[in-house]
């Protein structure tokens, strides 16, 4: 996907608004110039940062629920969440441990004006437990680790969109050894041969 394919697909594909098309460029720019302080995102990605972040991010929309509270784990650069509550006017939790991408991020929701936004900064492992709708996580954790370390935060009806690149299928495998539940995979629109994992009533796998 080219950048002007990636931006296309924005307000073709997700029907962004003008408005929120300049708040998702404000972003990318606030991204690229954090980047020359800490290592947010690849280098080499910057020249295509609409394809490889922000509507690779923001195509997770499509596989969730309309309504909600979304909770997202790892989200570092804001990557997919700050671009999710963007385009969608649903409680967000952002869940970030480390000082430097939290301060990063607090800036952001200030910048954009985000107050339906919640940031944790800290461990998952130390956040209270609260039941939320969807979970998306972006290079957070491999499947099994993720999932044990998020269950407690979801119920049967919650949906899991897990972006898993090109190792989703090995990733999925590994995880049905111990967990159960409705899994699926979806194709990326961003990367060919990418996919997303998305996932319903997800429970362990009772011991024989």
């Amino acid at each position: 996907m080219t950048e002007d394919e990636a931006k296309a697909f924005l307000t073709e594909g997700l029907n962004v608004s003008r408005e929120t098309f300049e708040r998702l460029d404000a972003l990318a720019k606030l991204v690229i110039a954090e980047n020359e302080a800490q290592n947010l995102i690849s280098a080499a990605t910057i020249p295509n940062i609409w394809a490889r972040h922000i509507v690779d991010s923001a195509q997770l929309a499509l596989f969730a629920p309309q309504k909600g509270v979304w909770l997202d784990l790892g989200s570092g650069a804001g990557f997919p969440g700050i671009i999710i509550a963007l385009i969608r006017d649903e409680p967000m939790i952002l869940v970030e441990s480390r000082r430097k991408r939290v301060d990063f991020l607090q800036r952001c929701l200030e910048w954009l004006s985000l107050s339906h936004v919640r940031l944790y900064g800290g461990p998952l492992e130390n956040m209270p437990t609260e039941n939320v709708d969807i979970i998306s996580a972006r290079a957070f954790a491999p499947l099994p680790k993720l999932l044990r370390l998020a269950h407690r935060f979801s119920n049967d009806r919650t949906t899991w969109i897990l972006p898993k690149g090109k190792s989703a299928k090995e990733e999925l495998a590994l995880a049905q050894k111990t967990w159960q539940g409705v899994l699926d995979m979806k194709a990326s629109y961003t990367e060919a041969g990418a996919h997303i994992i998305v996932a319903s009533a997800i429970r362990p796998m009772r011991k024989k």
